[in-house]
């Protein structure tokens, strides 16, 4: 989980922006170096919700990770006028040895938020009671992603990373995360890897296209929808 843009931004309304500055991403492999991402740059605001489209393999995933600062890239940069969280659901950054109550509390302690606060909006969400006092490594993937979740929205970041994990649980509790993320969240910006064509055209202000490493950022999603269908 990424933790470098901590403080609320200094940043005039004007500069409050998501930016991406002509990303290059390589990797050495054992036939040469591949070029995964080639040239990408975009711009996301408050309340704009952006979607990246492409098949597997075109680079979705990676340039979610140089987002959040897992991943460096090899050339460009990432201008954060906004505080960008870790990919939603994202349950890897949690020590399973501590219980549910203490990695919220670790988390909150690395976020400067409020523990109480937190953790309260935690417990309700993620509807786990007292296993939240139990050590996370009996915990099954979707009671992780739940914590996860919970607690991406629980901080205020102002700018949310999804990485094809939109909604976890049940479909009770996907209509509970439906209506926590994009309903009350709409002031929110949003950037999305996602493969559902329907979802970018009923929810997403713009989509970047991706293709054999270049991108190109789409303004009618309706179209970029209909380019993604024929890759």
């Amino acid at each position: 989980m990424r933790t470098a843009a901590l403080a609320p931004p200094s940043a005039e309304p004007s500069q409050r922006v998501i930016r991406a500055v002509d990303i290059v991403k390589e990797f050495e492999t054992d036939v040469g170096t591949r070029r995964v991402l080639d040239g990408i740059s975009f711009s996301v605001r408050p309340g704009e919700r952006m979607a990246i489209l492409g098949r597997n393999g075109a680079g979705k995933s990676t340039l979610i990770k140089i987002l959040s600062g897992v991943m460096d890239p090899t050339s460009g940069s990432i201008q954060l006028g906004m505080r960008l969280s870790w990919p939603l659901a994202l349950a890897g950054g949690f020590e399973g040895d501590l219980t549910g109550y203490d990695n919220v509390r670790f988390v909150c302690s690395l976020y400067g938020v409020d523990f109480h606060e937190i953790f309260s909006f935690v417990n309700d969400f993620t509807e786990l009671g007292k296993l939240l006092l139990l050590p996370m490594r009996s915990y099954s993937d979707g009671m992780r992603m739940r914590v996860a979740f919970a607690l991406s929205l629980a901080i205020d970041f102002e700018c949310i990373l999804i990485d094809e994990v939109l909604f976890v649980g049940d479909t009770r509790f996907q209509q509970k995360c439906h209506h926590e993320l994009l309903e009350r969240r709409r002031d929110r910006a949003m950037i999305i890897a996602i493969h559902s064509p329907d979802f970018v055209r009923t929810q997403c202000t713009s989509a970047l296209v991706l293709k054999a490493g270049r991108g190109r950022v789409f303004d009618d999603v309706g179209l970029a929808a209909d380019i993604y269908s024929t890759l």
